[in-house]
């Protein structure tokens, strides 16, 4: 049988993979649960068909050859078309994917969870979190939740809530404030950079400019909510974000009425949601907790 017919196995393909990613033949054979011997092997099974090198190998170190970063490209490129191609035939396989804000997965998702499995044990949801203000869709995933400054016409984004801001401190904070006027004592928590929380909140409330005040600025919502939960000051949150720990006892409302911004989180479907057989479940369960926000 020629080489053209007798391609090289997909295990081998695998192998040289995880040992250029990992440097290593131990560490390669540890991540594929073999044998360091197999793994060797396995590379000298693609060596011997390709009649080439593939791995520069010394005392100290291990490099691919050119012959073997060609190789390597093509075994990258067979996987990933294979995983593919399994995503697409037999979906239910893998889990539903969701990218969201990691302050959103903890504040508003994760507390949900539990109703979700207990309704539905069958469907397993993959969620994956990102620190950044702006959540990028991608390609590796089939929805994703999203911060939008006014509604959308797309109508494959489902309204989860809308953004309502509300100043929220730990119960135990010494003299909370009860009026505006009484901020200027507390240092502000902020949950992003250009302080647009606390900016929209003081207008709508007579407060006077931000730099009339002291401020502790955060890159995450969960952090600020954290920091005033311990007592370091005042923060400004979306109510449903803070609504479990406002239940708890562990963070109250001093004052104000909540302010309706405009704003809202959506959950947005890409295009990898229409093969997989769980989706109009999941969207039907995300349609009820759209309905039924968690009260505060």
């Amino acid at each position: 049988m020629d080489k053209i017919r007798h391609v090289p196995s997909l295990q081998a393909m695998q192998a040289l993979v995880e040992v250029a990613d990992r440097g290593s033949f131990t560490l390669a054979a540890q991540t594929l649960c073999l044998t360091q011997s197999a793994v060797s092997r396995q590379i000298q099974q693609l060596e011997s068909h390709f009649n080439v090198a593939l791995f520069i190998r010394t005392s100290r170190s291990l490099r691919l050859t050119p012959e073997g970063e060609h190789v390597l490209a093509t075994a990258r490129s067979m996987l990933e078309q294979l995983k593919t191609l399994e995503e697409r035939l037999a979906p239910q396989q893998r889990p539903f994917r969701i990218r969201m804000h990691v302050s959103l997965a903890v504040r508003w998702l994760l507390p949900k969870l539990s109703d979700f499995y207990l309704n539905h044990p069958e469907v397993s949801l993959a969620i994956e979190t990102v620190a950044t203000e702006v959540v990028e869709p991608g390609n590796d995933c089939d929805a994703f939740i999203l911060y939008l400054p006014q509604p959308s016409d797309d109508t494959d984004c489902l309204t989860l809530f809308e953004e309502t801001l509300v100043p929220v401190c730990s119960p135990n904070l010494a003299n909370a404030p009860r009026s505006v006027e009484e901020l200027l004592r507390f240092a502000m928590l902020h949950r992003s950079a250009d302080r647009q929380a606390w900016i929209e909140w003081l207008a709508a409330n007579d407060g006077k400019p931000l730099e009339d005040y002291r401020h502790i600025p955060f890159n995450l919502d969960e952090l600020a909510l954290d920091a005033a939960a311990r007592g370091l000051g005042v923060a400004v949150t979306d109510m449903t974000l803070a609504a479990e720990s406002i239940e708890r006892g562990v963070l109250v409302v001093p004052f104000g009425e909540p302010l309706k911004t405009g704003g809202l989180y959506a959950l947005c479907l890409q295009p990898a949601a229409a093969s997989h057989p769980a989706t109009t479940l999941i969207m039907q369960w995300f349609i009820t907790q759209a309905i039924n926000p968690i009260s505060v």
